[in-house]
């Protein structure tokens, strides 16, 4: 907190200022990388449960009877892990696993609230999907989904959640699992 001093009188008075007051730039720009990202996330469950025709047709949704695992994960049998990945594609408990981790994730990231479960979540899911592609055919080790996972973990440390966002609120002051 900082501290000030009332002027009016002749004696200095501390006054406190929360830090909430004192939002530096730098927080927005955590703050809208959070909603973008939380987009990311969000718009791939909506895509993949609705066959938008972005990244799905709408023979291949979620609700059509199509398994939003299986083109990723059967594109990876050749791949170093690809048997391993290969062998979850189009079971059902990972199709459910993989659709609620977009959503949550998703949600919470755009509404800042569970922001630290959100990233630990995302990066988990961020590092499988990396593991999946290798070797990478653009870069010996770094994509796109090690950045993600990086951009995660700052945003769990920089308290993204609190600009713009629900993670001042007081249930999430209350219940520290939902900063």
């Amino acid at each position: 907190m900082a501290t000030t001093y009332d002027r009016p009188t002749a004696r200095r008075i501390p006054v406190q200022i929360p830090e909430a007051h004192t939002r530096r730039p730098v927080d927005y720009v955590w703050a809208i990388a959070r909603i973008a990202l939380g987009w990311t996330f969000l718009w791939a469950f909506l895509d993949k449960t609705f066959g938008l025709g972005f990244a799905t047709t709408a023979e291949k949704a979620w609700l059509a009877g199509g398994s939003p695992t299986t083109g990723f994960l059967k594109g990876t049998e050749e791949n170093a892990l690809g048997g391993f990945f290969t062998a979850l594609a189009g079971h059902a408990w990972v199709d459910w696993l993989f659709m609620l981790g977009l959503l949550g994730i998703g949600l919470a990231l755009m509404l800042g609230i569970g922001t630290r479960v959100a990233a630990v979540a995302g990066g988990l899911m961020m590092v499988m999907m990396w593991a999946a592609a290798l070797p990478l055919t653009t870069n010996p080790f770094m994509d796109e989904h090690l950045i993600y996972t990086v951009v995660l973990a700052g945003l769990a440390m920089a308290n993204a959640g609190e600009t713009l966002g629900l993670g001042k609120t007081a249930i999430v002051q209350r219940y520290p699992i939902l900063k």
